[in-house]
Order: C-alpha cells, then structure tokens, then sequence
C-alpha cells in the first residue's frame, strides 16, 4: 500500500505540531515500548516519509487518549498509530491473533471466534426479552460481555439491576455484532465502516431512541465515531446513576469495604465521564470510596485498549501496577465499568496479589447492594 507523507501531514496536521514532546510524556507504554508518538510524527512532517515503527511500538499504543487530553495545540497524536496500522493490515503484515479477530468480526460479528449462534447464551435462566417484542431501552451487551464467562457475570449483574428498576429493556440477541471500537483501532477501516453501516441499519430498522452500553468502548463507538445517530447512547454507569438519583433503584443492603475506582479510559479521558461511577459506590450503604494516586484523568491505561486484548507486548503490564495503587490507598476492592479493564486487572491480580483484593465491576457492587 502506497501512502503519501502529504496525505498523512494534512490528515494528522502534524505541521500543527510544535514537537513539546507532552504526548510521549504522557505515554503509559512509551518507556515500556519505546513508543515515541512525537519522533514518529516529526519523521512525517521533516522527512516527508511515512516509516512503519516495529510491531512491539506499533501495537504497543492502547488509544488511551492520555495524549489528545493533554496536547497543548489540541492534536489527535495517536490516530497516527491507527494510521500507521491501517497500512500493515492493507498489506496483510499483522499478528496472527489480529488477523483471527478481524476475520471473526466479518464472518461472526465479535472478535472471539466465537458463533454468532452462541451470543444470547449469558442470558439462560433470566427473562430477557428481544427488541422486536417492544422496549423503551435497548441494552446493547457488547461481544465480550456476550462470550467472556467471566464479562457474562457483568450482563448478568445489569439485568438484575434493571428488573429490580422496573426497567422495560430488550437486547438484539443474536442479530447484535461488534460496535467496531477494537477493529477502528486495530487500523481495519474498511471493516469499522461496514459495521457502521449494517449497525445503524438494524437500530434503524428497530426505531431505538435510547440505547444503554456494557462497555465504554461500545459507548464511544456509538457516540464519537458513528457520525450523526437517531439515538441516545448512555454508558451503564450514567444509566444507573439516574436510577438512583431518581429513586427508582434501592441500594439496601451493606457493603462495608474500602473501595477504589479505576477510570477507563474511554469512559474518562474520550468522554470525561467521572463522577457517575462514583456517585454509584457512594450509594452503596456501608461503602468507603478512596481515590487512587493517578485517578480521573490522570488515570493510568490497563492496556486494554487499541485491540491489545488480541496482541501482547514484552514487559510489566501497567494492570499490575494498578493493583499496587489500590493496595497502596488501602483498598480492599478495586471496581471499574469497563470489561476489559475488568479482565486485564483480575489477570494482574494472578501475578502474586490473589489473597490481596477483589476485582469487580460497578454493576456487580449494585447487585450486591440490591
């Protein structure tokens, strides 16, 4: 694939740049990977080349957006990742583990080589009804929530909780596919576009207008990257929040632990959602919410994002420091509301902190609670 450095300076604006190096600065992988987004921005707009770093760099980026919050000139730095990446997986040059995502996503509409079949399986033993038989809120689960068995324990939780709301909700069952987040990031354009395309599709064809996500990741697809949509899209987090505050949901019973919260990044950084989580916990009699060192948007990565849940990279994981931020603030449970942070943390709590904490989702505490 021929790519033109004008093309990549105008679309990136990277003549824009005034090479303050913020972004590599606020890089949770760059001294992990040697990722230097600002180096490999100055490379385009000096020499007028586009070179693809190594794949331990190019896939090291999680799309966090720790350098679009912080870019004193308002620049995008990562969207040159996922460009950089679109020309690899143009030319077939990607992981194997990339490649069987993307190709599971086209042909079973989730990236875990999963059937399509097989989506609606979480929900056995709970009456969860389909949209076409009529719902005022759509929830859209979201593939890992769908086949994860440990993120089905997460859907499990959110209806629990909107029965005991007398909420009238409805999900897609099998018709539902991939939002296209992971595939937008992992550079497969072409894909993320025709997923756009047959999602709205089919929210149109069912007449949404109020759509509640499992992951923020789905929340952000739909509502930054869709383009103009006839809907509403909530994260679950400022769904329930409003349960709460509007009285419709009864947080009863005590959870008398110490509690952090880990911000995800598309949730906090892309979106700037920060106080619903909390104002969840803080509903939870008994409860005790501390702060991490790094919280909000100072919030380290998980290194969920940017398709690293199917392609890894040497070194720590930066989950694995998260658990010593919460043990460090004395925390005796660490929640999130985003499945993959919820998966990379419990992985990192394998590394030597099992007896030390719990790893939980916001809607597992509220099912608790209920």
């Amino acid at each position: 694939m021929e790519t033109s450095a004008e093309n990549f300076i105008e679309k990136y604006k990277l003549l824009e740049c005034i090479q303050c190096g913020v972004c590599t600065g606020s890089c949770p992988v760059s001294m992990k990977a040697d990722l230097n987004v600002r180096r490999l921005m100055l490379g385009v707009a000096l020499y007028r080349r586009v070179d693809v770093p190594p794949d331990d760099t190019l896939w090291s980026c999680t799309a966090c957006s720790s350098c679009e919050v912080r870019c004193p000139k308002g620049l995008i730095p990562f969207d040159i990742i996922v460009g950089l990446r679109e020309i690899v997986v143009e030319e077939g040059r990607i992981a194997s583990t990339i490649r069987d995502a993307l190709e599971s996503v086209y042909k079973h509409g989730n990236p875990w080589g999963r059937i399509r079949g097989g989506r609606s399986e979480w929900a056995e033993g709970l009456e969860v009804k389909h949209l076409s038989e009529g719902a005022d809120l759509l929830y859209y689960v979201g593939c890992t929530a769908a086949y994860d068995p440990r993120i089905q324990e997460v859907a499990r939780a959110m209806v629990k909780a909107f029965d005991a709301a007398g909420v009238d909700f409805g999900t897609l069952g099998n018709e539902e596919s991939c939002c296209g987040d992971p595939v937008h990031s992992m550079g497969e354009t072409g894909l993320f576009e025709l997923l756009v395309e047959d999602n709205t599709a089919l929210l149109d064809e069912y007449g949404v207008e109020h759509m509640v996500t499992t992951s923020p990741h789905c929340f952000n697809a739909f509502k930054n990257r869709y383009g103009k949509i006839g809907f509403e899209v909530q994260h679950y987090t400022q769904y329930v929040a409003d349960l709460i505050d509007g009285g419709r949901l009864n947080l009863s019973k005590k959870i008398e632990k110490t509690i952090a919260y880990h911000d995800p990044c598309s949730l906090g950084k892309q979106n700037g959602i920060y106080d619903e989580p909390r104002r969840i916990i803080e509903a939870i009699p008994g409860a005790e919410l501390v702060e991490l060192d790094r919280t909000r948007e100072r919030s380290l990565c998980c290194e969920g994002g940017g398709g690293r849940m199917w392609i890894d990279v040497p070194g720590e994981r930066i989950a694995e420091t998260r658990i010593r931020d919460a043990l460090d603030v004395g925390a005796e449970i660490l929640a999130t509301s985003c499945p993959f942070c919820l998966s990379t943390l419990e992985d990192a709590v394998l590394a030597g902190y099992e007896d030390s904490i719990r790893i939980l989702d916001i809607i597992e505490l509220v099912q608790e609670a209920i």
